[in-house]
């Protein structure tokens, strides 16, 4: 059976004119330029949406702005059946999508369909998962937080935004795992999201929030968290060099967060081979890695049939970790 590490792992405007300017890649249908963000404004499938839009636009890949819409409902799920049931040859359309995609695949969020439905594309970006707690929290070290867990694991409320299932549960999950405790054992109290979660821990009506690393970057200044460890293989760079990783503290969890993008499984090969070119060119700019950056997020090169392995590898090992963490036989 894979290793907890490797399941872990394996988890990193009106319509416009987009006219591709560079290359030899095909010139985009009038007024048909899109990304569907899965939710609401103002979450990780809008970011994600908006890396690329914003990002493509900036950089000259191409010269009009892309429409950004939303259609949330079940955790993607909504969006998932539209493009296949209605946009499913539409080769101007991609739709946000992220490591939670994946485990709801894997945990059959939705509905009948699989991952061999669509047409994955390509990652533009990849976030880590963090274990943070209050600053007024006795827990200085992960260390310490893992000792209080292996003998009180039920009185030590976790929190985070989403539901038993989701990726932020996985996360303590994994976290509970690693020491041998069963995540069936957690406390765990579910928000709309993780900005809510992170008002709970600051307000102490949770002890541990398993979020992730680009949802803290205005937190660091303030005094207010203390990050236990980054939930990644190796540190990651910038304003998050002195966290230590989980990892490199004896514990065997990692917890990546791809930001990409699927299509319609009708799509044609040209159309689907331009959409990878694109991703891949906007992911070349030096320009990008600063709108990048801006965004919390951290380089991932994984486009076109590379990245369509990647995101079924993870599904097959999410699978498995869900037999394992008992959500599923």
């Amino acid at each position: 059976m894979p290793s907890t590490k490797r399941l872990a792992a394996a988890l990193v405007a009106p319509l416009a004119i987009a006219t591709v300017s560079l290359l030899s890649l095909p010139v985009m249908a009038a007024d048909r330029s899109e990304c569907i963000a899965p939710a609401k404004p103002g979450g990780g499938y809008d970011l994600t949406c908006r890396l690329a839009a914003n990002g493509l636009l900036e950089t000259g890949v191409i010269d009009s702005p892309m429409m950004v819409t939303y259609m949330p409902g079940g955790i993607g799920a909504v969006a998932y059946n539209h493009v296949i049931g209605v946009r499913s040859d539409d080769p101007n359309l991609i739709v946000a999508a992220s490591t939670g995609a994946a485990v709801n695949l894997a945990l059959g969020k939705f509905g009948k369909f699989t991952a061999d439905d669509v047409r994955w594309v390509g990652a533009l970006g990849v976030d880590y998962g963090a274990v943070v707690v209050n600053a007024d929290s006795p827990w200085q070290t992960l260390d310490e937080l893992m000792d209080d867990l292996k003998k009180h694991p039920s009185e030590i409320p976790f929190g985070a935004g989403g539901t038993i299932g989701s990726q932020d549960w996985m996360k303590a999950a994994l976290i509970a795992k690693s020491i041998d405790v069963s995540p069936r054992k957690l406390r765990y109290v579910s928000f709309e999201g993780g900005g809510e979660a992170l008002a709970a821990l600051l307000g102490n009506h949770i002890k541990v929030y398993t979020g992730d690393l680009s949802e803290l970057q205005s937190q660091l200044s303030s005094g207010k968290i203390r990050v236990l460890a980054a939930l990644s293989e190796e540190r990651v760079p910038g304003a998050f060099a002195d966290i230590p990783t989980a990892t490199e503290q004896g514990y065997d969890v990692t917890w990546p967060i791809w930001r990409g993008y699927y299509m319609g499984k009708d799509v044609s090969d040209a159309d689907y081979n331009a959409w990878v070119e694109r991703l891949k060119l906007l992911s070349e700019k030096p320009e990008f890695a600063k709108i990048r950056e801006a965004r919390g997020l951290f380089p991932i090169q994984k486009f076109g049939p590379d990245f369509d392995q990647y995101v079924k590898a993870q599904i097959t090992d999410f699978k498995t970790l869900a037999q394992e963490v008992g959500l599923t036989q």
